[in-house]
């Protein structure tokens, strides 16, 4: 079994409010989970207006596959125009070789 994780730090355009930011930032985790089957969430950066770290995970059997689904929600998030990607970062967690 393979873990993987993806944290995706954003920033927001024309958002004023955290309401605001929220309603920019649930579509995309809406998005996320719907077309990738992924466990995804606002994760970071709560109190801060223009800011917002998106947290995605995957579990699967086959460690290519974990990676494909990652490199697609990076591309997902990347590819949002309301939306600037300042830094993704993947993590992977897997059985031990021995």
């Amino acid at each position: 079994m393979y873990v993987g994780a993806l944290e995706c730090d954003v920033l927001l355009g024309d958002v004023h409010s955290l309401k605001q930011k929220r309603s920019a930032v649930r579509p995309v985790v809406a998005e996320l989970r719907r077309r990738f089957a992924v466990s995804a969430a606002e994760a970071g950066h709560l109190d801060l207006h223009r800011r917002a770290l998106i947290g995605v995970s995957c579990v699967a059997a086959d460690v290519a596959h974990v990676r494909d689904v990652l490199d697609s929600c990076e591309r997902l998030v990347a590819g949002r125009p309301e939306l600037e990607l300042l830094s993704a970062r993947q993590r992977l967690f897997g059985p031990e070789e021995d």
